[in-house]
């Protein structure tokens, strides 16, 4: 009896030990005034942290929303559509915010919204994205955003066009931003200047929205960036020398603006490049020899500018590796260069609407990947030579119409192959040149050919009638012996 009452008593009292460690442990966690909120076999979130964001999400859906069928928290069980959490320091803290209809099941944005300083307190934001989210007219605020410089790496604003104003001169202060995307928006005003800070930046796409002014100097200096577009903005000026310096760059968008000046010979220095589109500006000035030097190209599009140069002074046999050439109502002159043909991995080439003029060699049907050839609107001269195989693979992506002086063997008139839009070559008959040389007589030698065909053709019909003649009196007879 003594025995089992001692192991009975050390078993209570490892179990009152056990609760004890297990206490001190929930009130280091927790806090003896219940300022983290956690869950039972998880991490907890600190309570400034979760208001700060039920705050900021309120200013943008409504107050309607408060987050009570949340348990326990939004990094719990029951996470929020487009919120996204990490430990630091045995804490939850949200490190992705995505407000808008981004998905079927996301927090739609209230007909009028909020800045609310609230946004500001997440300091461990890594993302923020706002995607249709701003209906009414409303700025993006300015003077917050360097309390994300030590957290945000990519920033978001994507067809909000409500968005009104500029660019926040502070965003460039996010030393840390390594993707800028403000895209489909109502903003205007300039570039920043300051943007040209953000060293780490690695896409910056400012596309379609109503940026004015030049593009400045400094953003040639953003030496790790990939991604460039500036597109579908009101931007004028020329393009900054300093673009030499961004060698890292694999795509440069800077289409439908109002560019204006050269394109500049530093240019040669993006040895990565594989798209150069600069189409619907107003550059001129010539092609750059620049461009031959751009080996990595995969897609050149210069289209809708007032170049005006010689397709002749490139060494096109340089590009390899291009797919896409887009060169139409640029003012060119002068004949297409057969180096054209050694691009075997071309599949779009564009010279519609220019001041071309020569042969239009055949050896472009033998590039392998080809399947769309534009040169209408020129001033083309001399017979197409392609096969009829080349017609039918391209079909109506074979446009060269517009051509006075250009035309197609008769032998492939009228069929599905004959391209649309180009005549028929005329040959030279024995006749015309009987014409040029004895006059009025070709028209006595055509006078008796057509008696004589008239003649032949009376007699062929009298031989027709006399055979259907005696055929129908021996159908008789039989009919009057049966």
């Amino acid at each position: 009896m003594m025995a089992f009452t001692r192991t009975s008593v050390e078993d209570v009292v490892v179990v009152v030990v056990m609760i004890v460690i297990l206490s001190l442990i929930g009130i280091c966690v927790n806090g003896e005034n219940g300022e983290y909120e956690g869950v039972e076999g998880g991490a907890p979130m600190v309570k400034t942290e979760q208001e700060a964001l039920y705050s900021a999400i309120q200013g943008f859906v409504g107050q309607w929303w408060n987050g009570s069928y949340l348990y326990p928290d939004p990094c719990g069980w029951t996470p929020i559509q487009g919120v996204s959490c990490d430990i630091f320091d045995g804490f939850w803290y949200v490190t992705d915010l995505n407000i808008g209809s981004v998905d079927d099941n996301s927090l739609a944005c209230a007909p009028y919204v909020e800045f609310r300083p609230h946004l500001f307190q997440l300091n461990h934001l890594k993302s923020l994205a706002f995607f249709h989210c701003f209906v009414a007219p409303i700025p993006i605020p300015s003077g917050n955003w360097a309390a994300f410089s030590g957290s945000l790496e990519s920033l978001e604003f994507r067809s909000n066009l409500g968005l009104t104003g500029n660019i926040p001169p502070d965003f460039g202060q996010l030393e840390k931003l390594q993707s800028l995307v403000v895209i489909e928006n109502g903003l205007s005003g300039g570039l920043p200047e300051n943007i040209g800070n953000l060293t780490r930046l690695k896409r910056l796409v400012l596309s379609g929205n109503g940026f004015t002014g030049e593009i400045g100097d400094s953003y040639g200096y953003l030496s790790e960036l990939l991604i460039l577009d500036l597109s579908r903005n009101s931007l004028s000026g020329s393009l900054p020398l300093t673009f030499g310096g961004l060698t890292s760059l694999l795509k440069l968008d800077l289409s439908e603006n109002q560019l204006e000046g050269r394109i500049p010979s530093e240019i040669s220095n993006l040895k990565n490049l594989t798209l150069l589109d600069l189409s619907n500006n107003k550059i001129s000035g010539g092609l750059t020899k620049s461009i031959q030097e751009m080996c990595s190209l995969q897609e050149l599009v210069l289209s809708r500018n007032p170049i005006g140069d010689d397709l002749m002074n490139i060494e096109w046999q340089n590009l390899q590796g291009l797919m896409v050439l887009d060169l139409s109502s640029t003012r060119l002159m002068g004949g297409i260069p057969e180096s054209l043909s050694q691009l075997k991995k071309l599949r779009f080439l564009g010279l519609h609407d220019n001041h071309l003029s020569s042969n239009l060699s055949s050896k472009l049907a033998e590039l392998p990947d080809l399947t769309s050839l534009y040169v209408y609107g020129n001033n083309l001269t001399g017979e197409l030579k392609f096969t009829r195989g080349f017609y039918g693979k391209m079909g109506r992506r074979f446009g060269a119409w517009n051509n006075s002086n250009l035309c197609i063997p008769v032998d492939f008139i009228p069929t599905k192959f004959s391209p649309y839009g180009i005549k028929a070559c005329q040959e030279v008959t024995m006749s015309e040149v009987s014409f040029r040389d004895s006059g009025s007589k070709m028209v006595n030698e055509n006078h008796n050919l057509d008696s004589h065909f008239t003649t032949s053709l009376s007699r062929s019909k009298y031989k027709s009638d006399m055979t259907w003649c005696v055929f129908m009196i021996i159908i008789l007879l039989i009919n009057l012996f049966m």
